[in-house]
């Protein structure tokens, strides 16, 4: 049996998808249904059982305990980066985790868990050193903290017959079922909706030397992220923790560009270069707000050699071929895409 905490939720809901694409269906469902935007990612998945999130949290050790679990995957959280109740992240993010990373301690049941590439701040180094990392916001906050609890709790001591424990900081993962995160989604789905239906996509101006739509990210298909995470399930001797991105960080502008032309050749027009797209009003820029700017990372990029030392040597999508597959899809099944206005 294994758990996917989140598994409602966008990267949750993936790797139930890819488990059951391998014949794998005894899986346990955690999440929180009270917002049930969620359940369109449930309906095609197949599962043996599902527990409330608070339940789960509370009773994880018992819950594990009195069950056959061969792993745990983590990925469910309060994902968002502008949240202002911080005692509610935490709770939500640290403490819950802290109750399963002692669950899956006490069981020797391998744990693989969400981070996040936000816990780099704005440094300009992304190797997996502490002096690499300052949190801008409490969800960073809180996923930096667990990430040193592991380290110091599990990675340095090397006790006997510890499980599994690896941690995955994902840089910014776009992909199918995260329709329900709203303001949250990746830059690709928000792109592609103003696209579709006001026929411009909006960007942030530039600041000091960054130019308009300057800024630079790691973006990661999903379809990587569960990759990445179905290798480690597989290697259980494999602890730590891991950059989970392409490695090649990207402008705003190239991204914007990216669902701009494989909108147009969906259809029939021609593709634009960046000054077309920028002179026809397809591309255009508004100033960031003033309460974002000095909490907002305005370059990611992975770097990859603690993924590549795990033994993990697959090629990752680059930001084209992966916009292009997800731009597709959503032109395909658009019965209730989330609206910016």
């Amino acid at each position: 049996m294994i758990i996917v905490t989140g598994g409602a939720g966008f990267i949750g809901s993936n790797i139930v998808s890819a488990l059951n694409a391998r014949g794998i269906e005894d899986i346990i469902i955690v999440d929180d249904l009270a917002d049930v935007s969620k359940l369109g990612n449930l309906s095609d998945l197949r599962t043996a059982d599902y527990i409330d999130r608070d339940q789960f949290y509370c009773k994880s050790s018992e819950i594990l305990s009195k069950m056959s679990i061969s792993a745990v995957f983590h990925q469910g959280a309060c994902s968002d980066t502008m949240a202002v109740d911080g005692r509610e992240v935490m709770k939500s993010n640290y403490d819950s985790s802290k109750n399963i990373l002692e669950a899956c301690l006490e069981n020797r049941v391998p744990l693989i868990y969400a981070s996040s590439a936000a816990v780099y701040g704005n440094s300009e180094r992304f190797e997996i050193e502490a002096a690499n990392e300052a949190p801008l916001n409490v969800y960073a906050y809180s996923k930096y903290l667990f990430d040193r609890l592991v380290v110091r709790t599990v990675f340095k001591n090397h006790r006997n017959g510890v499980p599994q424990v690896v941690g995955m900081r994902y840089f910014n993962v776009y992909g199918p079922r995260e329709a329900h995160k709203g303001q949250m989604a990746s830059m690709v789905y928000q792109l592609f909706n103003q696209y579709k239906y006001n026929g411009v996509v909006r960007l942030f101006k530039g600041k000091g030397a960054i130019h308009d739509g300057g800024q630079q990210r790691d973006f990661v298909s999903v379809q990587d992220v569960v990759s990445i995470n179905l290798y480690m399930f597989e290697h259980s001797h494999f602890s730590g923790i891991v950059n989970v991105g392409t490695g090649r960080a990207r402008t705003f502008n190239d991204l914007a560009l990216a669902v701009v032309n494989c909108c147009r050749a969906a259809g029939g027009e021609k593709r634009l270069t960046l000054n077309e797209a920028i002179q026809s009003g397809c591309i255009t820029y508004f100033a960031m707000p003033a309460d974002l700017q000095d909490r907002y990372q305005d370059f990611t990029e992975a770097a990859l050699g603690s993924l590549r030392g795990s033994g993990y040597d697959s090629e990752i999508l680059g930001l084209e071929d992966g916009v292009s597959s997800y731009v597709q899809m959503l032109l395909q099944n658009q019965s209730q895409p989330y609206s910016l206005n």
